[in-house]
């Protein structure tokens, strides 16, 4: 049984996908999530369907189940990546069938979902799926986006002037860079730039993001493996270093990657030699490294955890990108580039942002800094009914106003704003671990409190990811 659906809208903008699950409800309740916000979307239980939809060449997307009776989830994966290498799928998974879930990775999915999932999260999975088929067609084309050293960064604070002349200075070597800063300041922009401004600039830059992965598929991910090296490899997969010869590879969250891991990186920045899981052979690549990360590695290298030798190999050319609130004095360009961008995308005749609106924007902390503010303006422009965006207009769907930091605090999670003064010590002392847990529960509620419930707000609220918040929430027993 199977059944389309289209939402208004879809055009270009929205993308094609085929939800495969044998639960009615489960179809129904996808299909709404994701029609609701302009894609295309086909629901059937019948995995062979599937295949066949897919194989028109019409569809961008695969959102399936792992348990289904009429093709298993992973056969279904199997056959659709024999098909087409470059497919692109999320599975679906319940509690009890997570060892699936990470062969379904091992098979080439780009994601999973547990159940049950956000909405909220599941879109925005979705939309990174979507981002990553069309940035591998586009590179298949030769027209993927490139950002000059000018382009990638907008302002004129002389922080962001300084950090444009170093990414034209460095482009030309092959220099290995480490890009630091905290979440939506544009460190994958910065990456782009440098890998255009290079003489590799016709080969491809691939992103990983070291976060997303368990420390086995991670490994799997960059090195690749041979066929029969784990339950579920069941032919040999290239790695990422592999995928990236000759151009560049672009290690995102780079501090989130285990200590098992760091030591073969370490090996392959050394020797540009590295070895496939499951593997005998080595292989040597020719890759610029350009790394990524939202910490602070000394403090972790103090803490032992991360690698010294692997800092300093990293940190060759340190490039550190200040948050929107440092540089304040941005804010009016970047909202006018992001007004016309998306006034021109929606077709919609918006020119302007009153003075008000202005003023709000400059007051307002932006945690989430430019990616926020893009966010917010692009929110705006969708909501307008004027030419001219009010404070009203920017403001909607901000749940929760902060005042500007004070100069120089910093909060435990790493992003400004002034530090709660510590309780004074018990005579009898206390017990710090639980104190601690107790004070981390109560934070994680008033930010769920403040966002109404929303885990992906209240986690950039909190300078936490999606899944470190997701972990706590079910530790806590939150709700």
């Amino acid at each position: 049984m199977s059944e389309a659906t289209r939402r208004p809208g879809t055009g270009g903008g929205g993308g094609r996908i085929i939800v495969v699950d044998d639960e009615p409800s489960m179809r129904k309740v996808l299909s709404a999530a994701l029609g609701s916000v302009g894609h295309t979307v086909h629901t059937t239980d019948d995995g062979a369907e599937a295949l066949k939809l897919y194989a028109s060449g019409e569809w961008d997307l695969l959102v399936q189940d792992l348990k289904m009776p009429k093709m298993d989830g992973l056969e279904l994966l199997r056959r659709l990546k024999e098909a087409d290498a470059a497919a692109c799928s999320i599975v679906i998974t319940a509690f009890g069938t997570w060892d699936t879930a990470v062969e379904a990775m091992r098979l080439g999915a780009y994601d999973y979902i547990k159940k049950p999932f956000d909405n909220d999260h599941l879109r925005s999975v979705v939309d990174k799926a979507l981002e990553r088929r069309r940035a591998g067609a586009a590179s298949a084309r030769g027209d993927e986006p490139r950002f000059s050293a000018a382009e990638a960064l907008t302002g004129n604070d002389p922080r962001i002037r300084e950090i444009i002349d170093v990414i034209r200075r460095i482009g030309p070597t092959d220099s290995t860079v480490l890009i630091s800063g905290e979440s939506g300041t544009g460190k994958e922009r910065v990456a782009r730039a440098i890998h255009v401004e290079s003489l590799r600039s016709a080969e491809p830059m691939i992103p990983v993001n070291c976060g997303a992965f368990t420390e086995t598929l991670l490994e799997s991910e960059l090195f690749g493996h041979v066929r029969g090296s784990f339950t579920g490899a069941v032919a040999d997969k290239k790695g990422l270093l592999e995928v990236a010869d000759r151009g560049t590879l672009f290690l995102d969250e780079v501090a989130e990657m285990s200590s098992q891991t760091q030591v073969k990186l370490l090996r392959v920045l050394e020797n540009r030699s590295f070895r496939p899981v499951g593997g005998v052979r080595d292989k040597y690549v020719d890759v610029r490294f350009i790394a990524a990360t939202n910490r602070d590695l000394e403090a972790l290298v103090a803490d032992g955890a991360f690698r010294e030798d692997l800092y300093y190999r990293l940190n060759v050319i340190p490039l550190e990108l200040p948050p929107l609130r440092a540089r304040k004095g941005d804010i009016p360009l970047l909202a006018g580039q992001f007004l016309a961008k998306y006034a021109n995308k929606t077709g919609k005749a918006v020119t302007e942002i009153d003075e008000n609106a202005v003023s709000w924007l400059m007051e307002y902390d932006w945690p989430g800094n430019v990616r926020e503010l893009e966010n917010a303006v692009e929110r705006a422009v969708a909501l307008t009914r004027s030419e001219k965006l009010s404070k009203e207009d920017v403001a909607s769907g901000m749940s929760l106003r902060r005042p500007a930091p004070v100069s120089g605090s910093r909060t435990a999670a790493g992003t400004a704003g002034t530090l709660p003064a510590a309780e004074d010590l018990p005579e009898e002392g206390l017990n710090l671990a639980e104190h601690l847990a107790n004070t981390e529960k109560e934070y994680i509620r008033k930010a769920m409190a403040a966002t109404g419930g929303n885990l992906t707000r209240a986690a950039k609220l909190l300078g936490m990811t999606f899944r470190a918040i997701r972990y706590k929430v079910q530790k806590y027993g939150l709700k």
